[in-house]
């Protein structure tokens, strides 16, 4: 009996729909005549079926090995027609067979992902770029493309497309180095925080140009440097990009800072004070980010955590800030201040800023009211993922979920923090460490909210990777978890499934997770 060739696809002619079926169906399609149509098509002209007939077992079996072998096809097909020359994108795949996995990886896991490569095909040919996948970018290189890309455009509507088409590429950049294993749990959170760090940076360009340009003022520049680094007026990042640890559809959590109301506007803007010319410029740089244009926007903008929420003023000086958390500063301020750190503009008005805030942060007592402040944010964190009948699938807010590793940390940092200053860690990781280092954990504890932080950072990543939206829960159908569990790597194994081991996996993190914070938050460890 002959092994059936799956080159017979494209080269016999009118293949019947049950051969047909026969070829693709060990290859995980769950339709295998739309699969059929989908080759078709990418075979329509000559060239281009001598091309695919050259790559198909190769492309297949990438296919195979995807979260969706089905999606993936379909959103190759378009990709391939998108580019313009299906020969020649074919010929590329075949003289670069790296960007089969890539494509196939990335197109099963990531619809999100698939539709940038689709609006931006040549994209891929630097994906293929020696390097380019080998290590993440730094910041300064994405600083330096981003200025590049900005420094001919003269219309704020085309600097904001610039930015958003920049955040595209470096998260489809971190994205397929995440998915396939190029790049470890820590890296990407790691990088997705520089991005943040760069496309906020150079808002706070973009917006600073177009204020003084709307009151008649020249661009302030110094050594080829935006002059925004010297005004006194800083965008503190607390949060996940705080900490350098954002996942893939974060918000990001800023604060508007200025050094003094006194004195006149920068540049003698006219505005009454400093105070209406920063304010003027917060807005402004939150507009750059947030504004929906024919690119998108660039990220969620959540202002909450400045003094007084909502109803205090966008930007405030630093005086203001000082006197708040000095008069009225709450407990849960003190933990969010722990990940505070200068993102934008001013960075030595940054670091003054940290350093007036640090007595607040670890100096004062952490009483036992103070721990029943946060036994009092959790709980109330409690009822509401119980009300949604979450409690045992959000990754973040769930029983044993990122949110108590944080709980753990935060509270042992501020109760320990003034004595041990090696807790004076921003990241979620460093200070597991620390508190390990320093014998506030032992090295069972440790290893145990590591592995688990890691383990759910992921899990979170890839959910999120979808379809760029703000998930946090695992999926409740079982095709959906079947597919997560893909995406983060699981396999059959003889008779327990992906999806089975995913659920194992994550049950004993989070039951472990859960005990540890139970002993730390529930018991005397705080007091």
């Amino acid at each position: 009996m002959t092994t059936p060739d799956v080159r017979d696809l494209l080269l016999a002619s009118q293949l019947e729909p049950s051969r047909a079926a026969e070829l693709l169906r060990p290859y995980g399609f769950r339709d295998p005549g739309a699969a059929d149509r989908e080759l078709q098509a990418l075979a329509a002209d000559p060239s281009a079926r001598a091309r695919l007939s050259e790559l198909l077992p190769e492309l297949l079996a990438g296919l195979a090995a995807s979260a969706d072998p089905d999606g993936a096809l379909s959103r190759l097909e378009r990709f391939v027609r998108a580019s313009g020359s299906a020969a020649a994108m074919l010929s590329h795949l075949t003289t670069d067979p790296r960007m089969i996995d890539v494509l196939a990886r990335t197109f099963g896991a990531s619809p999100f992902m698939a539709e940038i490569l689709i609006r931006h095909p040549a994209w891929l040919y630097w994906l293929s770029e020696p390097d380019v996948l080998a290590r993440s970018r730094t910041k300064d290189e994405m600083a330096r493309d981003l200025a590049a890309a900005l420094e001919p455009l003269r219309t704020d509507e085309r600097r904001l497309d610039a930015l958003r088409l920049a955040k595209r590429r470096e998260i489809l950049h971190v994205g397929v180095r995440d998915l396939l294993r190029l790049a470890t749990v820590e890296d990407t959170v790691s990088a997705l925080s520089l991005v943040a760090e760069a496309l906020i940076e150079a808002a706070c360009v973009v917006a600073e140009e177009g204020l003084r340009a709307s009151l008649g003022l020249r661009p302030l520049r110094l050594r080829g440097r935006p002059r925004s680094a010297r005004t006194g007026f800083t965008v503190l990042g607390l949060g996940k990009l705080g900490g350098g640890e954002l996942n893939f559809s974060s918000d990001v959590d800023l604060v508007y800072l200025y050094a003094s109301d006194r004195g006149r506007a920068p540049g003698g803007a006219s505005l009454s004070d400093r105070g209406d010319y920063f304010q003027a410029l917060a807005r402004r740089i939150t507009s750059a980010l947030v504004d929906v244009t024919g690119e998108g926007y660039v990220y969620r903008v959540d202002l909450r955590l400045r003094p007084e929420g909502r109803s205090g003023s966008v930007a405030q000086s630093l005086r203001s800030f000082e006197e708040y958390y000095h008069a009225r500063g709450a407990t849960w301020e003190r933990l969010a201040l722990l990940k505070a750190w200068p993102v934008g503009g001013d960075r030595a008005l940054g670091t003054r800023f940290l350093e007036r805030v640090r007595p607040f942060v670890y100096d004062r007592p952490f009483d036992a009211a103070a721990l029943e402040d946060v036994r009092r944010v959790k709980q109330q964190i409690d009822r509401k993922i119980a009300e949604r009948a979450e409690s045992h699938r959000h990754v973040k807010l769930g029983v044993g979920g990122i949110r108590e590793i944080e709980f753990i940390c935060q509270a042992m940092q501020v109760r320990f923090g003034g004595r041990h200053r090696s807790l004076r860690e921003r990241s979620t990781l460093g200070a597991l460490d620390a508190l390990r280092r320093t014998r506030l954990l032992a090295l069972p504890e440790h290893d145990a909210l590591v592995g688990a932080y890691l383990f759910l950072r992921d899990v979170e990543n890839k959910l999120q990777m979808v379809s760029d939206t703000q998930v946090h829960a695992l999926p409740e159908a079982p095709e959906e978890m079947r597919a997560c569990a893909l995406r983060l790597g699981y396999r059959d194994r003889d008779a327990r499934k992906a999806e089975e081991a995913l659920l194992s996996d994550y049950r004993s993190h989070t039951e472990a997770t859960h005990r540890i914070f139970q002993d730390v938050l529930a018991g005397d460890r705080l007091l």
